[in-house]
């Protein structure tokens, strides 16, 4: 298989000209065609002249240049949509992934796989403000999205071009390729790789991305689970509302009979309002959510579903679904 290997660049000056000698000497090794797209993110400390420097000597690099820094998802997701061959690799430009990890994913893909995500099983990062929270953070995933995932901040992957180009990723989503990847059908697989220390400039993230890794983890969870009918989220928290609202308005009559309880000084009877109006509320954010949801589908000519393979179908039915995958990937 041919090979885009996709790598965002934000003042990386002293690595670049390592991180390209690094992957050239190990895609030439292995021989199968390939190109390095290098994803220029605003880059201020003179990383920009040296990329213009590499694409003119080297035909197999090519730059995208950013006009300001638009963060690492834009850069992936410009470099995937780019990418021109059978399978994309996303590296990191600091050179604390290693190149050397690329044939061993690659042997994963041709195994059958659509995804194969690395694990920084001995990373070689601070505990305090680097390892620890990304533990915390791959833990709580895990559990929230049910995807068994070790290390989601290695950003080191091999993926199926066709699969990571129908990906939508906004904000910071590229953390969770693999679970958006996985929702979408891909076969994943997780294997362990080499982490190497950061040898030269600073790292780019600190204890203080914790906070957004939560929310997008709120945001993947809904993508995930309720994208396709939003109704099943909001409508069953109406529903939880009016049944809070019937049994507190059964306990407001029941005390005004049995006790002669004053019904307007009873807080029940304010629970009750409250839990019906909050109940009509989330419905009506259910059947907004349903139309939205069928307004995105639409406007990006995205479908619910995933197909694989097809046997046995004529061909016009074939050239049709070709047709339809090829207008929605052009959108």
């Amino acid at each position: 298989m041919s090979v885009s290997v996709i790598v965002p660049i934000y003042n990386e000056r002293e690595n670049i000209p390592l991180l390209h000698t690094a992957v050239t000497d190990v895609m030439e090794r292995i021989g199968r065609p390939w190109e390095l797209i290098l994803v220029n993110d605003g880059s201020s400390d003179g990383s920009t002249r040296l990329l213009e420097e590499l694409a003119q000597s080297d035909a197999r690099v090519k730059v995208i240049e950013f006009r300001r820094n638009f963060g690492q998802t834009a850069a992936m997701q410009a470099g995937i949509q780019a990418a021109s061959n059978e399978v994309v690799v996303l590296l990191d430009g600091d050179l604390q992934n290693d190149p050397n990890d690329i044939p061993m994913m690659l042997d994963k893909i041709d195994e059958g796989y659509d995804l194969v995500h690395g694990w920084r099983k001995n990373r070689q990062d601070a505990f305090v403000n680097r390892k620890l929270p990304s533990r915390i953070a791959n833990w709580l995933i895990s559990r929230v999205t049910k995807f068994p995932v070790h290390d989601l901040g290695c950003t080191l992957k091999a993926i199926r071009t066709e699969i990571a180009q129908e990906l939508q990723l906004y904000g910071e989503m590229h953390r969770f390729i693999p679970i958006l990847a996985h929702w979408r059908g891909a076969r994943c697989v997780e294997v362990v790789t080499n982490h190497h220390p950061r040898r030269f400039g600073t790292s780019k993230y600190g204890i203080g991305r914790t906070t957004r890794v939560v929310l997008d983890l709120l945001t993947v969870k809904y993508f995930i689970q309720y994208i396709v009918s939003p109704m099943k989220l909001f409508g069953q928290i109406g529903l939880l509302c009016f049944a809070v609202a019937m049994m507190s308005g059964f306990a407001t009559v029941g005390m005004k009979l049995a006790q002669g309880v004053d019904m307007t000084g009873n807080p029940l009877l304010l629970l009750t309002a409250f839990a019906a109006m909050t109940g009509i509320q989330f419905l009506f954010f259910g059947m907004l959510g349903e139309l939205c949801s069928r307004i995105y589908f639409q406007t990006q000519n995205m479908s619910s579903f995933a197909i694989r393979k097809m046997w046995n179908f004529d061909q016009p039915a074939v050239v049709q679904l070709k047709a339809h995958t090829a207008e929605r990937r052009a959108a």
